[in-house]
């Protein structure tokens, strides 16, 4: 099925598409075939400028369940047999602090529409009818419409598609190893959860990786704006993290 048959949807990914092809079009004297690659990387910077509130609000909420921590280890301890209970005062707690434990989610919530649209705009040879001139742009030789995966096992890779992918996939494989080393989870005295326990912190870890793996298998397109998307979330988390401290938990000791 073709959700993108639907109306609405359909005008929707008309629009994103006028939109990035007419962007292109004002970017296409200074950046000549890469013009489609520099109208992405704009679009992304954009987005990533209007969530930043919500970035804010999402340091702010992690700073939040970082100092409640140790009142829901208590309630963790004093309820452990009855865990209806246990839901009950934790929501109640979370209520007395005005906040909630998905708090935080919305950046990756809002930005799933964007990466979706560009998918879909880099993979359709037409839109609403007519030829998709997205597809013609490409990046330093590398065609913005072919993912990594699509290129080795179609054998249309080339030495450009290697190169531009390479690049990319090295800077999201560099970010998400800073990103686990700054932020690593601190292994807090006291707490028995299985979400503390060192296999469930090891899959943590991992999971920083998992958008390098995934920009294989999308358009350049695609996997262009998840490395820019990386760039600025580990900056702004790094900037957010000083403005936003968590306080300093009773680690584990040997």
């Amino acid at each position: 099925m073709d959700i993108f048959a639907f109306p609405p949807l359909a005008a929707l990914l008309d629009a994103a598409y006028g939109a990035l092809n007419g962007l292109s079009t004002l970017l296409e004297p200074l950046a000549g075939p890469s013009a489609a690659a520099l109208a992405v990387v704009l679009v992304t910077l954009l987005v990533r400028a209007l969530l930043i509130p919500v970035g804010i609000s999402q340091a702010r909420a992690e700073q939040t369940r970082a100092r409640l921590a140790p009142k829901l280890r208590a309630l963790q301890q004093r309820h452990r047999k009855n865990p209806e209970r246990l839901q009950q005062e934790m929501m109640a707690l979370y209520r007395a602090e005005n906040t909630s434990p998905f708090a935080g989610m919305l950046p990756v919530l809002a930005q799933a529409p964007v990466v979706g649209l560009l998918y879909t705009l880099f993979l359709r040879p037409e839109i609403a009818g007519h030829p998709n001139e997205l597809l013609t742009h490409d990046l330093f030789g590398a065609p913005l419409g072919t993912s990594l995966v699509s290129a080795l096992f179609g054998g249309t890779a080339t030495p450009a598609t290697f190169a531009v992918f390479g690049v990319l996939l090295a800077v999201m494989v560099a970010v998400a190893e800073v990103t686990r080393r700054v932020f690593r989870p601190v292994p807090v005295e006291g707490d028995d959860s299985p979400l503390s326990s060192p296999g469930m912190l090891r899959m943590m870890s991992a999971l920083h990786y998992l958008t390098a793996v995934f920009a294989a298998f999308v358009p350049l397109a695609a996997a262009l704006y998840l490395t820019v998307t990386v760039v600025w979330t580990l900056v702004q988390r790094v900037i957010l993290r000083r403005r936003y401290p968590l306080p300093q938990p009773a680690v584990v000791r040997a």
